[in-house]
């Protein structure tokens, strides 16, 4: 059986070559495209103005993704809201929405589970199942958009996966995402979350985009970098952090340092100095993350004097910190819970 083309995924340019190839005349090409990538229409047959034949052409010949919501769980605390999407092959992913001051900003998967092995995420303890298409990430700020009915300005690749584990489906999903005849949201409002694939990085420096790294750090040396991240044992920090600097040189984009402050582990003053001299000449800002406790694993959050102590400690050197305000704690705010306790249970209620 021949694959379906995965029709969302397409550029304007080959989704014209696809239209035309139908033998229909390529200004139908845009139409199609502004049906999936503007109005979000969760369907072929919504596209009214294009005639029967070609709707049925295309369910023939295409493969239209669509996610299904699953759950909708919104937080009493600060109105942020989780998403778990079903997908075609009933795979579950999670996505969560956010309002802020400069705007509504979607955290998307990329994966379906994740093979890091950090200790500290519920994304990882399952593996990796597999890769998101284009068209799967997409469908996340899509399927949010429509829902709230609010325009999505601000994304952010932080959810389950590692994203440049994902490299040529992240690529295509930030073109697709920044193109003018589409969502047009700018690469300045994109962030990607590494935790540090050395090559990957050298290579997204090249791509020409203007979106945010943002590396996971977690720590200021590898030997307790190791403890909490497996990655840390293929690339180490002389490794990791000159890619770092290539990005910013090539770019002009000031890199983000992701911390999760773990109780006893990584939240010392000593550590704070030894974070400090590790990247005080990288063009970077600190975000502090209090690690968000999972039942797994017994790491504990740091409390909220150690946590403002240690951002003392970096702003008092001349390192730009905050603390990642926390979002939805009170439903399962950190990566993967939601799709984890969904997969225990088996429930099946928006």
């Amino acid at each position: 059986m021949t694959e379906k083309t995965d029709m969302k995924s397409m550029e304007l340019s080959e989704l014209t070559e696809f239209v035309t190839g139908l033998g229909e005349r390529s200004f139908r090409a845009k139409q199609l495209y502004e049906w999936m990538h503007k109005k979000l229409v969760p369907s072929v047959e919504d596209m009214t103005n294009l005639p029967k034949a070609l709707r049925d052409q295309i369910k023939e010949k295409a493969e239209y993704v669509s996610l299904k919501m699953v759950r909708r769980l919104e937080s009493g605390i600060d109105g942020t809201r989780k998403y778990l999407f079903g997908l075609a092959d009933g795979n579950v992913i999670e996505s969560v929405f956010m309002r802020y001051h400069h705007g509504n900003s979607v955290c998307v998967s990329s994966q379906i589970g994740c093979r890091m092995g950090c200790k500290f995420c519920a994304s990882t303890l399952d593996g990796l199942v597999r890769n998101l298409t284009a068209s799967e990430m997409l469908e996340q700020v899509y399927r949010i958009q429509a829902d709230t009915g609010e325009r999505i300005s601000n994304i952010v690749v932080m959810g389950s996966g590692e994203p440049l584990d994902n490299y040529d489906a992240l690529v295509r999903f930030i073109r697709l995402l920044s193109d003018e005849n589409g969502p047009h949201i700018s690469q300045r409002n994109i962030t990607v979350s590494t935790c540090g694939l050395v090559p990957e990085i050298r290579r997204l420096a090249e791509e020409g985009f203007s979106v945010t790294l943002a590396l996971s750090l977690h720590a200021a040396d590898d030997e307790t970098r190791r403890t909490l991240m497996p990655i840390a044992n293929r690339y180490s920090l002389s490794e990791i952090l000159p890619a770092c600097r290539e990005y910013f040189e090539k770019t002009g984009r000031r890199l983000t340092f992701e911390y999760s402050l773990v109780a006893g582990v990584n939240d010392t003053d000593e550590e704070a100095e030894r974070l400090a001299r590790l990247i005080k000449n990288l063009h970077g800002h600190v975000n502090l993350i209090p690690v968000n406790p999972i039942k797994e694993r017994d790491y504990r959050q740091s409390d909220r004097s150690r946590v403002e102590a240690f951002k003392e400690a970096l702003v008092r050197r001349k390192i730009n910190a905050t603390v990642r305000r926390e979002m939805g704690r009170d439903i399962g705010g950190a990566c993967g819970q939601l799709r984890k306790g969904y997969l225990e249970k088996g429930e099946d209620t928006v």
